[in-house]
């Protein structure tokens, strides 16, 4: 007889926990990452925060032996269960509320449904990079075509482990060469098939009538330059969100400031809430 124990969600996921401050800070990645892309900002956090790190169930970074990442649940084109899982994960190492949650990319609005699931979770949610919906409408700009997206879809489908390198030096300031490679590196460790499940919930889904639910506190911190999330996309949320928002533009180019101008990064988290590094 074969007894298979099964892991918590928090070891399933990395979960560390990491500082010496009494408040909970949250970092969350986007699609491709993993918890190590925090890297350059956590050593400015720890001393004022206790800081939770973790992998996404789609990061290459997740041992996959129990089929953490189950394409039927995460397929619906939303953000929903990544949501409950977030959610999942806090209760289960006893994070108390009011916490600080920082998301990049989709993580951002991971956090957004989650604090609407769970209004006295999170005191403030910083933003990093956000889109509610990356295709065009009529009388939204989200940055990509309807065809550019379904001609990514058609290449990660195809030729995933190509792509990947590519898709980094894009999105990536090609100014810091290290950094698009840890992020190139940290995509092609993902499954070729999760990723791309993964991305059509990204590029497909459309959580812009979460914002005016939201009434959490909002920081939305952009780039001035980033193809992923044109900078009208941060200024589209800060009108929408119900709660107080505020935008704070980094001057640097790419979807990535916490590894390319994470001194910028640090001094906008420093300013927005209250502490010195």
């Amino acid at each position: 007889m074969v007894v298979v124990v099964e892991k918590s969600l928090s070891v399933s996921m990395n979960a560390r926990i990491i500082g010496s401050g009494t408040e909970s800070m949250i970092l969350a990645h986007g699609y491709g990452g993993d918890q190590s892309l925090w890297e350059k900002i956590i050593p400015y956090l720890t001393n004022h925060f206790r800081v939770i790190v973790f992998d996404w169930p789609f990061s290459g970074a997740v041992k996959d032996d129990q089929n953490l990442f189950d394409h039927e649940n995460y397929s619906h084109n939303s953000y929903d269960a990544f949501a409950n899982d977030l959610i999942s994960l806090l209760d289960e190492i006893k994070v108390s509320s009011s916490s600080i949650f920082i998301g990049h990319s989709m993580s951002a609005m991971i956090g957004c449904i989650a604090s609407v699931k769970r209004p006295h979770l999170f005191k403030r949610l910083i933003l990093v990079g956000a889109s509610p919906r990356y295709m065009n409408t009529d009388n939204y700009e989200g940055g990509f075509k309807k065809s550019e997206i379904e001609n990514i879809i058609e290449t990660i489908r195809t030729n995933f482990y190509d792509w990947a390198p590519k898709f980094a030096s894009l999105v990536v300031d090609a100014n810091d060469p290290l950094s698009v490679d840890k992020f190139a590196q940290s995509l092609r460790r993902m499954k070729p098939e999760i990723a791309l499940s993964v991305a059509k919930t990204v590029f497909y889904s459309d959580e812009r009538d979460v914002l005016e639910k939201v009434v959490t506190p909002c920081t939305i911190v952009q780039t001035s330059s980033d193809i992923v999330a044109p900078n009208s996309v941060a200024y589209y949320m800060q009108d929408k969100i119900k709660g107080d928002a505020t935008v704070e533009i980094i001057d640097t180019s790419g979807h990535f400031p916490h590894l390319t101008a994470h001194l910028q990064l640090i001094e906008v988290l420093s300013r927005v809430l209250g502490f010195q590094y």
